[in-house]
Protein backbone atom coordinates (compact mmCIF):
# COMPACT_ATOMS: atom_id res chain seq x y z
CA UNK A 1 0.00 0.00 0.00
CA UNK A 2 1.69 3.67 -0.69
CA UNK A 3 -0.34 6.30 1.07
CA UNK A 4 -0.28 9.77 1.44
CA UNK A 5 -2.25 12.51 3.06
CA UNK A 6 -2.94 15.50 0.73
CA UNK A 7 -6.20 17.78 -0.19
CA UNK A 8 -8.78 16.34 -2.19
CA UNK A 9 -9.45 17.36 -5.74
CA UNK A 10 -12.79 18.69 -6.87
CA UNK A 11 -13.44 15.81 -8.50
CA UNK A 12 -12.80 13.70 -4.95
CA UNK A 13 -15.99 15.04 -3.05
CA UNK A 14 -18.21 12.85 -4.18
CA UNK A 15 -16.03 10.01 -3.50
CA UNK A 16 -15.57 11.54 0.34
CA UNK A 17 -19.30 11.02 0.57
CA UNK A 18 -19.19 7.49 -0.70
CA UNK A 19 -16.77 6.73 1.75
CA UNK A 20 -18.77 8.34 4.57
CA UNK A 21 -21.56 6.65 3.51
CA UNK A 22 -19.58 3.24 3.25
CA UNK A 23 -18.42 3.74 6.73
CA UNK A 24 -21.33 4.44 8.42
CA UNK A 25 -22.86 0.76 7.43
CA UNK A 26 -20.90 0.00 10.63
CA UNK A 27 -23.03 1.46 13.03
CA UNK A 28 -25.88 -0.24 12.08
CA UNK A 29 -24.32 -3.57 13.14
CA UNK A 30 -24.00 -2.35 16.57
CA UNK A 31 -27.56 -0.87 16.53
CA UNK A 32 -27.08 2.77 15.08
CA UNK A 33 -29.00 2.24 12.18
CA UNK A 34 -29.79 5.78 11.97
CA UNK A 35 -26.43 7.14 11.79
CA UNK A 36 -25.74 4.38 8.91
CA UNK A 37 -28.60 6.12 6.91
CA UNK A 38 -27.39 9.98 7.88
CA UNK A 39 -26.27 11.58 4.39
CA UNK A 40 -22.77 13.00 4.49
CA UNK A 41 -22.16 16.47 3.98
CA UNK A 42 -23.16 17.97 0.52
CA UNK A 43 -20.62 18.98 -2.15
CA UNK A 44 -21.00 22.62 -1.49
CA UNK A 45 -19.77 22.42 1.98
CA UNK A 46 -17.11 20.12 1.00
CA UNK A 47 -15.73 22.78 -1.47
CA UNK A 48 -15.94 25.36 1.33
CA UNK A 49 -13.85 22.89 3.82
CA UNK A 50 -11.33 22.14 0.85
CA UNK A 51 -10.73 26.03 0.04
CA UNK A 52 -10.58 26.91 3.57
CA UNK A 53 -8.18 24.35 3.87
CA UNK A 54 -9.46 22.39 6.12
CA UNK A 55 -10.44 18.81 4.26
CA UNK A 56 -7.27 16.04 3.89
CA UNK A 57 -7.61 12.55 2.15
CA UNK A 58 -5.41 9.43 2.81
CA UNK A 59 -4.72 7.68 -0.13
CA UNK A 60 -3.51 4.44 -1.51
CA UNK A 61 -1.80 4.69 -5.29
CA UNK A 62 -3.94 8.32 -5.23
CA UNK A 63 -7.22 6.73 -4.69
CA UNK A 64 -9.03 8.18 -1.40
CA UNK A 65 -9.68 5.78 0.87
CA UNK A 66 -10.59 7.91 3.82
CA UNK A 67 -10.39 12.03 5.03
CA UNK A 68 -11.18 14.07 7.45
CA UNK A 69 -11.82 17.64 7.59
CA UNK A 70 -12.08 20.03 10.58
CA UNK A 71 -14.36 23.11 11.65
CA UNK A 72 -12.79 25.96 14.36
CA UNK A 73 -15.18 25.69 17.58
CA UNK A 74 -14.86 27.85 20.50
CA UNK A 75 -11.43 28.95 19.26
CA UNK A 76 -9.96 25.40 18.83
CA UNK A 77 -9.66 22.84 16.15
CA UNK A 78 -12.37 20.55 16.05
CA UNK A 79 -12.41 17.41 14.17
CA UNK A 80 -15.58 17.22 12.17
CA UNK A 81 -15.42 14.00 10.15
CA UNK A 82 -12.84 11.04 10.00
CA UNK A 83 -13.99 8.16 7.83
CA UNK A 84 -12.24 5.21 6.34
CA UNK A 85 -13.29 2.80 3.69
CA UNK A 86 -14.26 -0.52 5.97
CA UNK A 87 -12.09 -2.38 4.13
CA UNK A 88 -9.39 -0.23 5.05
CA UNK A 89 -9.77 -0.01 8.52
CA UNK A 90 -7.16 -1.35 11.61
CA UNK A 91 -4.61 -0.30 9.04
CA UNK A 92 -3.83 2.88 10.67
CA UNK A 93 -5.06 5.22 7.90
CA UNK A 94 -7.21 6.69 10.62
CA UNK A 95 -4.51 7.35 13.15
CA UNK A 96 -2.50 8.65 9.94
CA UNK A 97 -4.65 11.15 9.40
CA UNK A 98 -5.70 12.12 13.13
CA UNK A 99 -1.99 12.67 13.34
CA UNK A 100 -1.88 14.73 10.22
CA UNK A 101 -5.43 17.18 11.97
CA UNK A 102 -3.57 17.43 15.53
CA UNK A 103 -0.26 18.56 13.63
CA UNK A 104 -2.24 20.96 11.35
CA UNK A 105 -4.03 22.51 14.03
CA UNK A 106 -0.52 22.61 16.27
CA UNK A 107 0.72 24.20 13.43
CA UNK A 108 -1.96 27.14 13.71
CA UNK A 109 -1.17 27.57 17.17
CA UNK A 110 -4.30 25.94 18.55
CA UNK A 111 -4.06 25.16 21.95
CA UNK A 112 -6.44 21.13 21.14
CA UNK A 113 -8.36 19.36 18.80
CA UNK A 114 -12.16 18.65 20.12
CA UNK A 115 -14.67 16.56 18.59
CA UNK A 116 -17.65 14.69 19.49
CA UNK A 117 -18.07 11.03 19.52
CA UNK A 118 -20.04 7.94 20.79
CA UNK A 119 -18.69 6.83 24.05
CA UNK A 120 -19.49 3.41 23.69
CA UNK A 121 -18.35 2.50 20.00
CA UNK A 122 -15.65 0.89 19.74
CA UNK A 123 -14.19 2.96 17.02
CA UNK A 124 -15.13 6.13 18.43
CA UNK A 125 -13.87 7.09 22.02
CA UNK A 126 -11.96 4.02 22.88
CA UNK A 127 -10.01 4.62 19.40
CA UNK A 128 -9.60 8.61 20.35
CA UNK A 129 -8.13 7.99 23.39
CA UNK A 130 -5.77 5.19 22.20
CA UNK A 131 -4.63 8.28 20.01
CA UNK A 132 -4.38 10.87 23.17
CA UNK A 133 -7.63 12.82 23.22
CA UNK A 134 -9.93 12.82 27.02
CA UNK A 135 -13.24 13.37 27.92
CA UNK A 136 -14.24 16.78 28.59
CA UNK A 137 -15.33 17.70 31.59
CA UNK A 138 -18.73 19.66 31.65
CA UNK A 139 -17.33 22.95 32.21
CA UNK A 140 -14.93 22.42 29.86
CA UNK A 141 -17.39 22.45 26.94
CA UNK A 142 -17.68 26.03 25.21
CA UNK A 143 -21.02 27.44 24.26
CA UNK A 144 -20.31 26.47 20.96
CA UNK A 145 -19.37 23.02 21.18
CA UNK A 146 -22.81 22.86 23.70
CA UNK A 147 -24.46 24.58 19.95
CA UNK A 148 -22.80 21.62 18.46
CA UNK A 149 -24.07 18.95 20.95
CA UNK A 150 -27.24 20.22 20.83
CA UNK A 151 -27.88 20.16 17.38
CA UNK A 152 -26.53 16.41 17.09
CA UNK A 153 -29.47 15.55 19.47
CA UNK A 154 -32.01 17.23 17.20
CA UNK A 155 -30.71 15.10 14.74
CA UNK A 156 -31.16 11.86 16.84
CA UNK A 157 -27.90 11.48 18.51
CA UNK A 158 -28.54 10.08 22.13
CA UNK A 159 -26.63 12.76 24.07
CA UNK A 160 -26.34 10.20 27.03
CA UNK A 161 -23.84 8.14 24.28
CA UNK A 162 -22.16 10.94 23.17
CA UNK A 163 -18.96 12.62 24.83
CA UNK A 164 -16.50 15.82 23.96
CA UNK A 165 -13.32 14.58 23.67
CA UNK A 166 -10.24 16.95 23.32
CA UNK A 167 -6.40 16.78 23.11
CA UNK A 168 -3.60 19.03 24.25
CA UNK A 169 -1.47 20.21 21.53
CA UNK A 170 2.13 21.10 22.40
CA UNK A 171 2.80 24.55 20.49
Amino acid sequence: MSTTIRAPRLDELERLRDIERLAGIRFAEVGLADIAAHEPESIDTLVEYLRDGRAWVITDHDAPVGYAIVDVVDGLAHLEQLSVLPNRGRKGLGAALLVHVCDWAASRRFDAVTLTTFADVPWNAPFYAKHGFRVMDDAEIGPELRDLRAREAEHGLDPSRRVCMRRDLEA
